[in-house]
Protein backbone atom coordinates (compact mmCIF):
# COMPACT_ATOMS: atom_id res chain seq x y z
CA UNK A 1 0.00 0.00 0.00
CA UNK A 2 1.01 3.47 -1.13
CA UNK A 3 1.89 5.90 1.78
CA UNK A 4 1.51 9.64 1.17
CA UNK A 5 2.25 12.16 3.10
CA UNK A 6 2.90 15.73 2.01
CA UNK A 7 6.11 17.94 2.92
CA UNK A 8 5.59 21.32 2.68
CA UNK A 9 8.52 23.21 4.09
CA UNK A 10 11.87 21.39 4.79
CA UNK A 11 11.12 20.77 8.40
CA UNK A 12 8.28 18.44 7.59
CA UNK A 13 10.83 16.89 4.70
CA UNK A 14 13.51 16.40 7.34
CA UNK A 15 11.05 14.78 9.87
CA UNK A 16 10.05 12.55 7.14
CA UNK A 17 13.69 11.49 6.25
CA UNK A 18 14.31 8.74 9.17
CA UNK A 19 11.05 7.37 8.71
CA UNK A 20 11.90 6.44 4.91
CA UNK A 21 15.09 5.27 5.80
CA UNK A 22 14.08 3.35 8.69
CA UNK A 23 16.96 4.87 11.04
CA UNK A 24 18.68 7.97 11.99
CA UNK A 25 21.42 8.71 9.50
CA UNK A 26 24.46 9.96 10.92
CA UNK A 27 27.88 11.43 9.54
CA UNK A 28 26.48 10.59 5.87
CA UNK A 29 25.07 12.07 2.97
CA UNK A 30 21.86 11.27 2.36
CA UNK A 31 19.84 11.61 -0.98
CA UNK A 32 16.28 11.19 -1.72
CA UNK A 33 15.76 10.49 -5.23
CA UNK A 34 12.42 12.17 -7.23
CA UNK A 35 9.81 11.39 -9.73
CA UNK A 36 8.16 13.86 -9.92
CA UNK A 37 6.41 14.78 -6.37
CA UNK A 38 7.41 11.37 -5.31
CA UNK A 39 10.42 10.05 -3.33
CA UNK A 40 11.69 6.93 -4.85
CA UNK A 41 13.66 5.73 -1.70
CA UNK A 42 17.06 6.61 -0.03
CA UNK A 43 20.81 6.60 -0.89
CA UNK A 44 23.01 6.78 1.91
CA UNK A 45 26.68 7.00 2.28
CA UNK A 46 29.52 8.03 4.84
CA UNK A 47 30.33 11.60 4.71
CA UNK A 48 33.81 11.36 2.90
CA UNK A 49 36.85 11.77 4.64
CA UNK A 50 39.07 13.14 2.45
CA UNK A 51 38.20 16.70 1.71
CA UNK A 52 40.79 17.41 -1.31
CA UNK A 53 38.84 19.64 -4.14
CA UNK A 54 39.36 16.58 -6.40
CA UNK A 55 38.37 13.78 -3.87
CA UNK A 56 34.83 15.73 -3.26
CA UNK A 57 34.23 15.80 -7.00
CA UNK A 58 35.16 12.35 -7.54
CA UNK A 59 32.80 11.46 -4.44
CA UNK A 60 29.97 13.86 -5.57
CA UNK A 61 30.22 12.62 -9.48
CA UNK A 62 29.54 9.16 -8.01
CA UNK A 63 26.71 10.11 -5.87
CA UNK A 64 24.72 11.57 -8.56
CA UNK A 65 25.75 8.63 -10.98
CA UNK A 66 23.97 6.39 -9.03
CA UNK A 67 20.47 8.79 -8.64
CA UNK A 68 20.98 8.87 -12.80
CA UNK A 69 20.63 4.73 -12.58
CA UNK A 70 16.97 5.24 -11.16
CA UNK A 71 14.85 4.62 -13.76
CA UNK A 72 12.51 7.86 -14.22
CA UNK A 73 13.94 9.12 -11.60
CA UNK A 74 14.18 13.41 -12.10
CA UNK A 75 15.50 14.90 -9.01
CA UNK A 76 17.16 14.94 -5.95
CA UNK A 77 16.77 16.17 -2.75
CA UNK A 78 20.92 15.75 -1.22
CA UNK A 79 20.99 16.00 2.78
CA UNK A 80 23.84 15.97 5.29
CA UNK A 81 23.90 14.63 8.72
CA UNK A 82 26.23 15.21 10.34
CA UNK A 83 28.16 15.27 13.93
CA UNK A 84 29.90 18.90 12.85
CA UNK A 85 28.27 22.55 14.50
CA UNK A 86 26.23 23.61 11.62
CA UNK A 87 28.12 26.98 10.79
CA UNK A 88 31.86 26.23 9.75
CA UNK A 89 34.31 28.27 8.62
CA UNK A 90 33.43 28.93 5.11
CA UNK A 91 29.52 28.42 5.71
CA UNK A 92 27.42 25.84 6.53
CA UNK A 93 28.98 22.73 7.45
CA UNK A 94 29.53 20.06 4.57
CA UNK A 95 29.30 22.95 1.98
CA UNK A 96 32.20 22.04 -0.38
CA UNK A 97 30.20 18.76 -1.22
CA UNK A 98 26.81 20.18 -1.37
CA UNK A 99 28.25 23.15 -4.03
CA UNK A 100 29.66 19.84 -5.58
CA UNK A 101 26.35 17.79 -5.78
CA UNK A 102 24.58 20.30 -6.78
CA UNK A 103 27.13 21.12 -9.92
CA UNK A 104 26.88 17.46 -10.51
CA UNK A 105 22.91 17.64 -10.62
CA UNK A 106 22.89 20.15 -13.12
CA UNK A 107 24.97 18.66 -15.57
CA UNK A 108 23.04 15.86 -15.48
CA UNK A 109 19.60 17.72 -15.42
CA UNK A 110 18.15 16.62 -12.45
CA UNK A 111 16.17 19.02 -10.47
CA UNK A 112 17.18 20.12 -7.05
CA UNK A 113 14.62 20.65 -4.67
CA UNK A 114 16.29 21.61 -1.73
CA UNK A 115 19.75 20.85 -0.19
CA UNK A 116 19.49 20.70 3.86
CA UNK A 117 22.05 20.23 6.92
CA UNK A 118 21.41 18.87 9.80
CA UNK A 119 23.73 19.46 12.27
CA UNK A 120 24.76 18.86 15.61
CA UNK A 121 23.60 21.85 16.45
CA UNK A 122 21.03 22.71 14.63
CA UNK A 123 19.44 22.65 10.40
CA UNK A 124 19.09 24.52 7.69
CA UNK A 125 18.79 24.97 3.99
CA UNK A 126 21.87 25.29 1.61
CA UNK A 127 19.67 27.19 -0.87
CA UNK A 128 18.20 29.54 1.89
CA UNK A 129 19.72 33.07 2.43
CA UNK A 130 17.63 34.00 5.36
CA UNK A 131 18.94 30.81 7.10
CA UNK A 132 20.67 31.87 10.64
CA UNK A 133 24.05 31.44 10.44
CA UNK A 134 24.09 29.17 13.58
CA UNK A 135 20.73 27.09 11.89
CA UNK A 136 17.59 26.75 12.86
CA UNK A 137 16.38 24.57 16.34
CA UNK A 138 16.64 21.10 15.78
CA UNK A 139 13.21 21.00 17.81
CA UNK A 140 11.54 22.10 14.73
CA UNK A 141 12.20 18.93 13.18
CA UNK A 142 9.91 16.48 15.62
CA UNK A 143 7.52 19.80 15.95
CA UNK A 144 6.50 19.74 12.65
CA UNK A 145 3.07 19.19 10.88
CA UNK A 146 3.71 16.45 8.69
CA UNK A 147 4.89 14.68 11.93
CA UNK A 148 1.34 14.25 12.97
CA UNK A 149 0.69 12.81 9.24
CA UNK A 150 3.01 10.18 9.72
CA UNK A 151 1.50 6.34 10.41
CA UNK A 152 1.84 4.98 14.00
CA UNK A 153 3.92 2.09 12.57
CA UNK A 154 6.16 4.74 10.78
CA UNK A 155 6.70 7.18 13.93
CA UNK A 156 8.75 5.60 15.80
CA UNK A 157 12.51 5.51 14.56
CA UNK A 158 15.87 3.66 16.29
CA UNK A 159 19.06 3.81 15.85
CA UNK A 160 21.44 4.86 13.38
CA UNK A 161 22.27 2.93 9.99
CA UNK A 162 24.24 0.51 12.05
CA UNK A 163 21.72 -0.64 14.18
CA UNK A 164 20.57 -3.72 14.04
CA UNK A 165 23.78 -5.38 12.76
CA UNK A 166 24.57 -6.83 16.21
CA UNK A 167 24.68 -10.77 15.28
CA UNK A 168 22.04 -12.29 18.38
CA UNK A 169 22.69 -12.74 21.68
CA UNK A 170 23.40 -16.56 22.89
CA UNK A 171 24.79 -18.51 25.48
CA UNK A 172 27.97 -19.96 26.12
CA UNK A 173 26.00 -22.93 26.79
CA UNK A 174 24.33 -22.84 23.69
CA UNK A 175 27.40 -22.36 21.72
CA UNK A 176 29.37 -25.59 23.40
CA UNK A 177 26.02 -27.63 22.08
CA UNK A 178 26.58 -26.08 18.18
CA UNK A 179 30.31 -26.97 18.39
CA UNK A 180 28.93 -30.32 19.50
CA UNK A 181 26.74 -30.70 17.61
CA UNK A 182 29.60 -29.78 14.60
CA UNK A 183 31.94 -32.52 16.29
CA UNK A 184 29.12 -35.20 15.91
CA UNK A 185 27.65 -34.27 12.37
CA UNK A 186 31.08 -34.69 11.09
CA UNK A 187 31.57 -38.35 12.68
CA UNK A 188 28.32 -38.88 11.20
CA UNK A 189 28.54 -37.85 7.97
CA UNK A 190 32.13 -39.56 7.45
CA UNK A 191 30.64 -42.78 8.94
CA UNK A 192 27.45 -42.59 6.22
CA UNK A 193 30.27 -42.38 3.43
CA UNK A 194 32.61 -45.08 4.65
CA UNK A 195 35.10 -42.68 5.08
CA UNK A 196 37.83 -41.67 8.07
CA UNK A 197 37.77 -38.58 9.88
CA UNK A 198 40.91 -36.79 8.75
CA UNK A 199 42.00 -39.47 6.52
CA UNK A 200 41.82 -41.73 9.09
CA UNK A 201 39.92 -45.04 9.20
CA UNK A 202 36.41 -45.59 8.25
CA UNK A 203 33.73 -44.48 10.77
CA UNK A 204 30.91 -46.41 12.26
CA UNK A 205 27.66 -45.21 12.39
CA UNK A 206 27.09 -47.74 15.97
CA UNK A 207 28.51 -44.99 18.02
CA UNK A 208 27.48 -41.92 15.88
CA UNK A 209 24.82 -39.90 17.86
CA UNK A 210 21.19 -40.43 16.28
CA UNK A 211 20.42 -37.02 15.65
CA UNK A 212 23.43 -36.43 14.29
CA UNK A 213 22.53 -39.02 12.17
CA UNK A 214 19.41 -37.63 11.14
CA UNK A 215 20.90 -34.43 10.18
CA UNK A 216 23.12 -36.07 8.08
CA UNK A 217 20.86 -38.15 6.30
CA UNK A 218 19.32 -34.44 5.09
CA UNK A 219 21.97 -33.59 3.20
CA UNK A 220 21.04 -36.01 0.71
CA UNK A 221 19.05 -33.21 -0.11
CA UNK A 222 21.47 -29.79 0.14
CA UNK A 223 18.46 -27.37 -1.49
CA UNK A 224 15.89 -28.67 0.77
CA UNK A 225 18.12 -28.00 4.02
CA UNK A 226 18.70 -24.68 2.99
CA UNK A 227 15.29 -23.87 2.05
CA UNK A 228 14.08 -24.98 5.43
CA UNK A 229 16.34 -22.30 7.40
CA UNK A 230 13.98 -19.87 5.84
CA UNK A 231 10.76 -21.08 8.27
CA UNK A 232 13.62 -20.74 11.41
CA UNK A 233 11.57 -19.27 14.54
CA UNK A 234 12.77 -15.81 15.48
CA UNK A 235 14.24 -17.23 18.60
CA UNK A 236 16.75 -19.50 16.78
CA UNK A 237 17.65 -22.55 15.70
CA UNK A 238 18.31 -25.54 17.89
CA UNK A 239 21.50 -27.11 18.07
CA UNK A 240 21.40 -29.60 15.25
CA UNK A 241 19.95 -26.98 12.27
CA UNK A 242 22.86 -24.66 13.20
CA UNK A 243 25.12 -27.23 12.79
CA UNK A 244 24.44 -28.36 9.60
CA UNK A 245 24.25 -24.91 7.82
CA UNK A 246 27.49 -23.57 9.79
CA UNK A 247 28.76 -26.88 7.80
CA UNK A 248 27.29 -26.19 4.73
CA UNK A 249 28.36 -22.38 4.71
CA UNK A 250 32.32 -23.05 5.45
CA UNK A 251 32.13 -25.00 2.32
CA UNK A 252 32.47 -21.87 -0.61
CA UNK A 253 30.77 -24.62 -3.15
CA UNK A 254 27.86 -24.91 -1.18
CA UNK A 255 27.42 -21.40 0.12
CA UNK A 256 27.19 -20.25 -3.57
CA UNK A 257 24.09 -22.73 -3.97
CA UNK A 258 22.76 -21.44 -0.40
CA UNK A 259 23.18 -17.43 -1.83
CA UNK A 260 21.73 -18.40 -5.44
CA UNK A 261 19.11 -20.22 -4.08
CA UNK A 262 18.12 -17.82 -1.24
CA UNK A 263 18.57 -15.08 -4.64
CA UNK A 264 15.79 -17.36 -6.00
CA UNK A 265 13.90 -20.19 -5.24
CA UNK A 266 13.88 -23.85 -4.69
CA UNK A 267 14.48 -25.06 -8.02
CA UNK A 268 17.05 -22.33 -8.36
CA UNK A 269 18.97 -24.47 -5.63
CA UNK A 270 18.86 -27.61 -7.61
CA UNK A 271 20.38 -26.17 -10.32
CA UNK A 272 23.40 -24.43 -8.72
CA UNK A 273 23.70 -27.85 -6.90
CA UNK A 274 24.07 -29.71 -10.03
CA UNK A 275 26.18 -27.11 -11.46
CA UNK A 276 28.41 -27.11 -8.88
CA UNK A 277 28.52 -30.82 -8.68
CA UNK A 278 29.55 -31.00 -12.82
CA UNK A 279 31.70 -28.59 -11.88
CA UNK A 280 34.17 -30.65 -9.88
CA UNK A 281 33.41 -33.70 -11.39
CA UNK A 282 33.50 -33.33 -14.84
CA UNK A 283 35.15 -29.56 -15.36
CA UNK A 284 31.60 -28.02 -17.04
CA UNK A 285 31.95 -24.52 -16.45
CA UNK A 286 29.59 -22.86 -14.08
CA UNK A 287 26.43 -21.55 -15.65
CA UNK A 288 26.83 -17.56 -16.26
CA UNK A 289 23.06 -16.75 -15.26
CA UNK A 290 23.81 -18.28 -11.69
CA UNK A 291 27.26 -16.86 -11.15
CA UNK A 292 25.91 -13.24 -12.47
CA UNK A 293 23.82 -13.65 -9.04
CA UNK A 294 26.52 -12.96 -7.03
CA UNK A 295 27.71 -9.76 -8.68
CA UNK A 296 24.17 -8.61 -8.10
CA UNK A 297 23.41 -8.91 -11.88
CA UNK A 298 19.94 -10.35 -12.94
CA UNK A 299 16.20 -10.84 -11.99
CA UNK A 300 15.69 -8.93 -8.48
CA UNK A 301 15.34 -11.23 -5.65
CA UNK A 302 12.55 -11.60 -3.27
CA UNK A 303 13.42 -9.34 -0.31
CA UNK A 304 11.36 -10.92 2.14
CA UNK A 305 13.53 -14.42 0.57
CA UNK A 306 17.04 -12.86 1.79
CA UNK A 307 15.58 -11.29 5.01
CA UNK A 308 14.84 -14.48 6.04
CA UNK A 309 18.28 -16.03 5.19
CA UNK A 310 20.06 -12.96 6.56
CA UNK A 311 18.37 -13.90 9.91
CA UNK A 312 19.64 -17.46 9.54
CA UNK A 313 23.43 -16.78 8.56
CA UNK A 314 23.16 -13.87 11.67
CA UNK A 315 22.30 -17.14 14.14
CA UNK A 316 24.19 -19.58 12.64
CA UNK A 317 27.27 -17.27 13.13
CA UNK A 318 26.32 -16.48 16.64
CA UNK A 319 26.16 -19.96 17.55
CA UNK A 320 29.17 -21.22 15.43
CA UNK A 321 33.01 -22.18 16.64
CA UNK A 322 34.84 -19.02 16.23
CA UNK A 323 36.91 -20.94 13.88
CA UNK A 324 33.60 -21.57 12.01
CA UNK A 325 32.01 -18.07 11.79
CA UNK A 326 33.72 -16.36 8.96
CA UNK A 327 31.26 -18.28 6.26
CA UNK A 328 27.92 -17.47 8.16
CA UNK A 329 29.13 -14.10 8.31
CA UNK A 330 30.57 -13.42 4.81
CA UNK A 331 27.14 -15.24 3.98
CA UNK A 332 25.58 -12.50 6.33
CA UNK A 333 27.46 -9.89 4.27
CA UNK A 334 26.49 -11.02 0.92
CA UNK A 335 22.54 -10.91 1.92
CA UNK A 336 23.07 -7.59 3.75
CA UNK A 337 24.75 -6.20 0.69
CA UNK A 338 22.26 -7.64 -1.65
CA UNK A 339 19.25 -6.05 0.19
CA UNK A 340 21.03 -2.77 -0.10
CA UNK A 341 22.18 -2.39 3.85
CA UNK A 342 26.27 -1.55 2.95
CA UNK A 343 26.55 -0.41 6.21
CA UNK A 344 25.83 -4.03 8.28
CA UNK A 345 27.76 -5.47 4.90
CA UNK A 346 30.53 -3.96 5.82
CA UNK A 347 30.50 -5.12 9.52
CA UNK A 348 30.24 -8.61 8.86
CA UNK A 349 33.20 -8.29 6.30
CA UNK A 350 35.06 -6.93 9.27
CA UNK A 351 34.10 -9.69 11.89
CA UNK A 352 34.72 -12.71 9.28
CA UNK A 353 38.20 -10.82 8.43
CA UNK A 354 39.03 -10.66 11.96
CA UNK A 355 39.07 -14.45 11.87
CA UNK A 356 40.17 -15.28 8.48
CA UNK A 357 42.03 -12.28 6.96
CA UNK A 358 41.94 -14.26 3.58
CA UNK A 359 38.73 -15.18 3.79
CA UNK A 360 37.50 -15.48 -0.47
CA UNK A 361 33.66 -14.28 0.27
CA UNK A 362 34.30 -11.64 2.73
CA UNK A 363 37.05 -10.14 0.21
CA UNK A 364 34.45 -10.10 -2.69
CA UNK A 365 31.60 -8.35 -0.71
CA UNK A 366 33.96 -5.70 1.23
CA UNK A 367 35.47 -4.78 -2.64
CA UNK A 368 31.76 -4.25 -3.57
CA UNK A 369 31.09 -2.49 -0.55
CA UNK A 370 34.01 -0.36 -0.96
CA UNK A 371 33.74 0.43 -4.39
CA UNK A 372 29.88 2.10 -3.46
CA UNK A 373 28.72 -0.97 -6.05
CA UNK A 374 25.20 -1.57 -5.11
CA UNK A 375 23.21 -4.69 -6.85
CA UNK A 376 21.70 -4.15 -10.28
CA UNK A 377 18.38 -4.59 -8.83
CA UNK A 378 19.04 -1.75 -6.40
CA UNK A 379 17.96 0.60 -9.41
CA UNK A 380 15.14 -1.39 -10.31
CA UNK A 381 13.41 -3.56 -7.94
CA UNK A 382 12.87 -1.23 -5.01
CA UNK A 383 10.38 1.73 -5.03
CA UNK A 384 9.73 3.28 -2.07
CA UNK A 385 5.77 3.30 -0.65
CA UNK A 386 6.23 6.89 0.99
CA UNK A 387 5.60 9.86 -0.54
CA UNK A 388 7.04 13.16 0.32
Amino acid sequence: MTTIITATAPADFLALVPRLAGYHPSNSIVLIPFERSRTRGVLRVDLPVDAAPDAIDRAAATLIGMVCRLPEVDGVTPVVYTDESFAADDGIAQETLVRALLRRADACGLRVPDALCVASDGWGSYQDASCPLEGRPLSDLESAPAVADIPAALRDVHGDQTTGSDLPTVSEQQQAHVADALDELTHALAALAGTGEDGGPPAGLADAHPQAVAAACAFDDIPALFEDTLMWPSTGPDAWDAASLVWCLRRPALRDVALSQWAGDLARGDAAFDAQLRWSRDGVAYPEDLARTVMGEGPAPDADRLTRALAACRWAAALAPEADRPGPLSAAAWLAWALGRSTHAAAYVDAAQAIEPDHGMAEIVGTLVNAGHLPEWAYTAHRDGSAA
